[in-house]
């Protein structure tokens, strides 16, 4: 079997005619909003009572929903009767046993007063930082996450409590009704925390029991309380139902998981070295809502432990270690997460979770972009990092921590170092490393669809009408020569869209040979385009409009696609692709 690499000299994006490409981004935030990047916010926080820190200790280890009055002042305006607790586990449990008053903060707007809002959010999560000595780990993994699916935002804002500079925190969105119709224009569905109960301070750093790892513990919904904690009105029957399908009836897990955007997930706790979440090293920090559709969405939450952070349960000066993680680990029982194990054994899911990880890597792991947002962020921060008596680690720490690891009582892996390492890693993997096809152009006209692929035994349509963007249909395309198709084996495959009389089809190109899958758009199924097979008529963003024209070699000579030479991709809208295809 020929083994074929191509190699991208130059990358442009290719371009699709036509249809309408779905960007999701369109639902996190404007500037000026709660979690505004660009803004380093002062927020003042006055108890009524002075005993609150007391109060607060104790109500964390007794009854950890209860809260406190305070004020809340941001920008000139005031907030009354806002409801605060302390929130957290390690980065709770660590600051109060060293009697350091840097503890994360949860605040409820809405908790005393009906409809009260900061800047139109309900909740605020204050996060310390305790175990980042950039303070820009979970902001600089949200960035790569929410390119792929629903994540929180993050920035960060100054904290001062009874009139005192208490710290620099991070500001997490909450995972709420708020957050859900957000990215998924619904709010009533069943909403799960994937969190044990158990407390850090407690297990002297061992991991907790009752973790929430899916696995079938019988029909008594008493047996999941200490794994998930439920944020909806109802839904443990929902939530068992999708525990017994990963287990007793895996035949069924499409009909009830939204198996793309799980897949998802999981790429991208990979790439980032996120060890902290359900295929990582510890289990949990992630939640489940089911839309309407009856598909349950996994949420990545809590991601301050990305790029390897603290290097627990690892040896702590051998980070190789986690730069070499498995990016298939879970995909045996004895790992003991059902899901990874059904999802990693069935070949389709796995090529797509494969395809899913290219392109993270290609994307989102250039050192020189991610070091620029870093260096930006740590710019606008630096005074209130500097001043900050309270933090854990020190000035040289916040930036030395940035391109590479540092060792005190534990290791904290840098973000440019597991980068490096982890890309050079996986891009060396020998089932990551397979060569996909190569999609170059997508055309719809006269709702009839065509699609250039090379190097592929199988190319398909996904095309789904559901209004939740979900449960996308398989039809196979043709290169024969009929039924639209032109030209028989020319890599030109066709196929007449279905659906026809509905006015919003949303579809994407499922590609794939014996080793290897690829998706256009590449974000698919988090992103793709739209079609009206009514009108036939389709906007098209100004970003992907080209075509192939032509393949010139070095000489301007228009040439066929051959290996081991230099070839220019020419396209109409005056873009060229410079590409290597090696055999």
């Amino acid at each position: 079997m020929m083994n074929w690499k191509i190699i991208f000299l130059c990358f442009l994006p290719f371009s699709i005619f036509g249809q309408t490409l779905y960007n999701p981004q369109v639902a996190y935030e404007s500037p000026g909003g709660l979690f505004d990047k660009d803004s380093l916010r002062s927020i003042y926080v006055d108890f009524q009572d002075s005993n609150y820190h007391s109060i607060l200790v104790d109500a964390f280890f007794t009854d950890p929903s209860y809260r406190i009055p305070a004020t809340l002042t941001l920008n000139g305006i005031s907030y009354d009767s806002v409801g605060i607790r302390y929130k957290g586990n390690s980065t709770f449990c660590l600051p109060n046993d060293n009697s350091n008053p840097k503890v994360p903060y949860n605040l409820d707007f809405n908790y005393w007063i009906a409809g009260q809002k900061l800047i139109g959010k309900k909740k605020l999560k204050l996060a310390n930082a305790w175990m980042d000595p950039t303070f820009v780990k979970e902001f600089s993994a949200s960035q790569i996450y929410k390119n792929y699916l629903p994540t929180p935002e993050i920035n960060l804002n100054k904290l001062y409590v009874q009139g005192n500079y208490l710290g620099l925190y991070v500001n997490t969105e909450s995972i709420n009704k708020q957050f859900v119709k957000k990215h998924f224009d619904e709010k009533s569905g069943v909403l799960f925390k994937c969190d044990p109960s158990g407390m850090f301070c407690d297990t002297a750093g061992s991991p907790p029991s009752g973790e929430p790892n899916l696995k079938w513990l019988g029909e008594d919904s008493t047996s999941y309380y200490n794994s998930y904690t439920i944020k909806s009105d109802n839904g443990w029957e929902e939530l068992m139902d999708l525990i017994k399908a990963i287990n007793l009836t895996p035949q069924d897990i499409d009909s009830i998981l939204n198996v793309d955007r799980t897949l998802w997930a999981f790429a991208v706790n990979q790439v980032v070295s996120n060890l902290d979440t359900y295929n990582g090293y510890y289990i949990h920090n992630y939640y489940l809502y089911q839309t309407k559709d009856g598909l349950f969405n996994m949420i990545p939450w809590d991601l301050s432990e990305s790029f390897v952070g603290a290097i627990m349960g690892f040896s702590y000066f051998n980070p190789s270690s986690v730069y070499e993680y498995n990016p298939y680990f879970g995909e045996n029982s004895s790992d003991g997460r059902p899901l990874t194990e059904l999802l990693f054994s069935n070949s389709q899911y796995r090529k797509q979770y494969t395809a899913h990880m290219r392109t993270v890597i290609n994307e989102s792991l250039d050192t020189a972009v991610v070091r620029v947002k870093i260096n930006n962020l740590q710019s606008l921060v630096s005074n209130a990092a500097s001043t900050d008596v309270n933090k854990g680690f020190n000035m040289n720490d916040y930036y030395n921590n940035v391109e590479s690891s540092i060792f005190t009582s534990w290791g904290f892996g840098g973000i440019m170092s597991t980068i490096d390492a982890r890309k050079q890693y996986l891009l060396s993997h020998p089932e990551i490393s397979l060569t996909p096809p190569l999609v170059s152009s997508v055309n719809v006209s006269n709702n009839l669809l065509t699609t250039s692929v090379f190097n592929a035994s199988v190319v398909e349509l996904m095309a789904t009408t559901s209004q939740y963007n979900s449960k996308f249909q398989s039809f196979i395309m043709n290169d024969d020569g009929i039924n639209g198709d032109v030209t028989a084996n020319d890599g030109v495959y066709s196929i007449l869209m279905p659906f026809v009389g509905n006015t919003n089809v949303k579809f994407y190109i499922r590609s794939q040979n014996n080793d290897a899958m690829m998706l256009s758009p590449e974000r698919a199924e988090y992103e793709f385009y739209e079609y009206s097979t009514i009108s036939g008529i389709l906007d098209s963003p100004t970003s992907i409009n080209k075509k192939l024209i032509k393949v010139c070699d070095v000489l301007g000579r228009e040439v066929n696609i051959d290996f081991n030479a230099t070839l220019f991709f020419i396209y109409d809208d005056g873009t060229v692709e410079k590409k290597i295809i090696v055999e």
